[in-house]
């Protein structure tokens, strides 16, 4: 492994894995491209030993544990590949920084590092993911987001890993309806942070309470507001059912405690980002056993066979890391990227714009049950609809036990999201 360090002022940290030889990127513009090892076309990116990838993680932030294992499992998807002797030709290298989850800081490492890459395998952030949009669109730069707004399916150059934050929603309130915890009429409270990961989650409490005859009662926070107390007071008072949470972990860990010792007690919806298994740790430790979190990838203590086979790897290589979903998150982020580079490599085409070509049409990627097999050929539409259902567990690895397999709701299934053609 080689580990490259810059200043924090350019960049808050970096690191280059190569398990291999490599000589250094193809830089002859996203517009051009030359003919390269075995007759491929490249530019940017691509040597005749090396695709370089790039990573824009979270290990300083208020994602900063989902960030480590996200790029955990990036990182053990390139150990893996390269093992196997690589793709195409070539071995996989990784240039990783991390914004912080500052979209003025992504603002800045993204020029640095944007010609050393073919793509980026995780870009984390909602507010990450808007800042850069344009410029993903006018470098022709493929991005699989460690984000899940539909929004951002507006971005042709986006590669959506799993399902979106309302179609999380909604698969998840129809599981605690089919459970008996939710009716039809009741009101439902839904605490999520302005902007678009907790208005994109919200799009779907409020698509699935139309359905069902139920109402919302909102209440939008900050991402710095981390008592929430009132809010939790308040939504009690209009006699919600169930809580509904598009927050940080932190935010999470409130209004799981303001739940409990305000004896409204009453279950509590999230999705990956709301949880950290840090909080089992935390004063609210206690009151979490009414959250339930559903997810496109699987939970970390997962018995699926490859998430267990992704758990075990990332324990004996990260053996102080956190262990969170994101691992496996993390890793299936690579595979997408597997089965684009492997089409493009077949196409004969490793050029940034030979990337796009091969996702859209790719209708069937699979991932060993990770994820449910993911379509990329409507555009605007979410890849998949499908999540898994998981519930706090102090004694489960990674804090979540899985109660339900992969499975999409009819609901779910009929849903148009907001850039979704025809």
């Amino acid at each position: 492994m080689m580990i490259k360090n810059w200043g924090r002022a350019a960049l808050v940290g970096v690191s280059a894995l190569l398990l291999a030889a490599c000589g250094s990127t193809a830089d002859s513009g996203s517009g051009g491209g030359s003919s390269g090892a075995g007759g491929v076309k490249t530019d940017k990116g691509v040597t005749d030993t090396t695709i370089t990838l790039g990573v824009m993680g979270d290990r300083t932030g208020v994602f900063k544990n989902l960030g480590d294992a996200l790029i955990g499992g990036n990182e053990l998807w390139v150990s893996d590949v390269n093992a196997a002797g690589g793709i195409c030709g070539r071995q996989l290298a990784l240039e990783i920084v991390d914004h912080g989850y500052k979209a003025d800081t992504a603002k800045t490492l993204y020029p640095q590092l944007e010609p050393k890459i073919l793509g980026i395998v995780q870009l984390l952030g909602s507010p990450v993911l808007a800042a850069l949009k344009q410029n993903l669109i006018d470098d022709n730069v493929s991005a699989a987001p460690a984000s899940w707004s539909s929004e951002i399916l507006s971005n042709p150059n986006i590669m959506m890993i799993g399902t979106t934050y309302d179609v999380e929603i909604i698969d998840g309130l129809s599981y605690l309806q089919q459970q008996g915890l939710i009716k039809q009429g009741d009101t439902i409270g839904h605490i999520y942070i302005d902007g678009e990961y907790g208005g994109n989650g919200l799009r779907g409490s409020k698509f699935y309470a139309e359905k069902h005859g139920m109402t919302i009662a909102e209440a939008k926070i900050t991402s710095t507001d981390n008592d929430l107390a009132n809010i939790v007071t308040g939504l009690k008072g209009q006699g919600v059912k169930a809580i509904v949470l598009t927050t940080t972990p932190g935010q999470t860990a409130s209004a799981m405690a303001n739940n409990a010792a305000l004896g409204l007690n009453v279950p509590v919806l999230g999705n990956n980002p709301t949880f950290d298994p840090a909080l089992l740790q935390s004063p609210a430790a206690a009151a979490l056993d009414k959250l339930y979190v559903a997810a496109s990838s699987a939970p970390f203590s997962s018995k699926t066979p490859k998430a267990v086979e992704v758990a075990t790897e990332y324990k004996q290589k990260y053996p102080t890391s956190p262990e969170n979903a994101g691992a496996q998150a993390g890793y299936v982020e690579g595979l997408v990227w597997q089965a684009v580079l492997e089409k493009a490599c077949q196409n004969g085409d490793l050029s940034r714009a030979g990337i796009q070509t091969a996702l859209k049409s790719l209708t069937s990627v699979t991932t060993e049950d990770l994820v449910a097999p993911l379509d990329y050929s409507s555009p605007g539409a979410p890849p998949t609809r499908g999540v898994y259902i998981a519930k706090v567990d102090q004694n489960a690895e990674g804090g979540l036990t899985e109660v339900a397999p992969l499975f999409t709701a009819p609901d779910a299934a009929e849903y148009k999201a907001p850039h979704q053609q025809g």
